[in-house]
């Protein structure tokens, strides 16, 4: 049986084997935290990018896409129930490793790991955002357009935040002053509706690194980017002026004035784990920009207006 033939299997019986959940997990758990959760006591090479990006497919999809992504030098499989055992030997080590790792309860000794699991730096940083929304969520609220509770009446209805009791989800306390959290916060990219009316820049903007968010900018740490390229932590900033036609006065003032702001955003960028690109509609608009930033990451697009 080939293995992307068994992930709709695994996925049915992980919906079936699981028990029933109360009502205040099913309110205060996502699948997608839930995820992170359970991908957190395992070792990721990738720093747990893999997972982030899928965390909100089911957790047997998450298993088969960033399988590649583990520590495989210290993870071994076993199956002590058998039922995982494939029939093809080439595809033995993954099939047995992504079986063993979607059913719904891990067999103990089925999953063996060597050394102490730190949790994965992108899983964490997500984690902690999640929690910040919780506690915080006046501003997800404001660029959502959802109703939010102020930070003071969640103060006052929780002055002092301590661990759940042992058989619930325990997350950390948060500290009196969440700088740190914060900022994890700000940095996760939030998708806000295009600005303006710019009809072609904005189907540029989806179409050209592809836009994971179409018809959206990022809002990341407070600046909005034209797009986040699909599968990827890169951010993109679009320009589709027709410069080929501007006087050289012209042309000189609008790449000064470009520059200065392309630096802020790739400043922004690189601070939150991501890297940036532009792109310009012609040869001549990235000639221009290089002979002043030649450090800038500039794609031609073609884009016309």
């Amino acid at each position: 049986m080939r293995l992307h033939a068994c992930i709709p299997l695994l996925i049915l019986l992980s919906a079936c084997a699981s028990s029933t959940p109360s009502l205040e997990e099913r309110v205060s758990r996502t699948p997608r935290v839930t995820n992170l959760q359970r991908a957190s006591t395992l070792p990721w090479s990738d720093g747990g990018r893999c997972v982030v990006q899928e965390a909100s497919e089911p957790w047997a999809v998450v298993v088969e896409r960033c399988f590649g992504a583990l520590d495989h030098d210290r993870i071994r499989f076993h199956d002590p129930t058998g039922r995982c055992t494939v029939a093809s030997a080439e595809a033995a080590v993954l099939g047995l490793g992504v079986c063993v790792l979607a059913a719904p309860e891990i067999v103990a000794g089925a999953v063996i790991i060597t050394g102490v699991v730190v949790v994965a730096v992108a899983i964490h940083e997500a984690l902690e955002a999640h929690e910040l929304r919780q506690l915080y969520p006046e501003e997800a609220g404001a660029v959502h357009g959802t109703k939010a509770v102020p930070r003071e009446a969640v103060a006052k209805r929780k002055p002092q935040l301590e661990p759940d009791p042992v058989g619930k989800d325990w997350q950390p306390p948060m500290p009196p002053e969440p700088l740190d959290r914060t900022r994890h916060s700000r940095c996760e990219p939030i998708p806000v509706k295009h600005r303006g009316g710019d009809d072609a820049h904005n189907r540029c903007a989806d179409r050209i690194p592809p836009n994971r968010y179409p018809g959206h900018d990022v809002l990341v740490n407070g600046k909005h980017f034209d797009a986040l390229q699909v599968g990827v932590r890169v951010l993109w900033e679009i320009k589709t002026d027709q410069f080929d036609t501007y006087s050289d006065f012209l042309q000189a003032q609008v790449v000064r004035d470009q520059v200065a702001e392309l630096l802020e955003e790739r400043d922004i960028a690189a601070a939150c784990g991501c890297a940036f690109v532009v792109g310009v509609s012609s040869e001549a608009h990235k000639a221009a920009v290089r002979e002043i930033a030649d450090e800038l990451d500039i794609v031609v697009t073609g884009c016309e207006r």
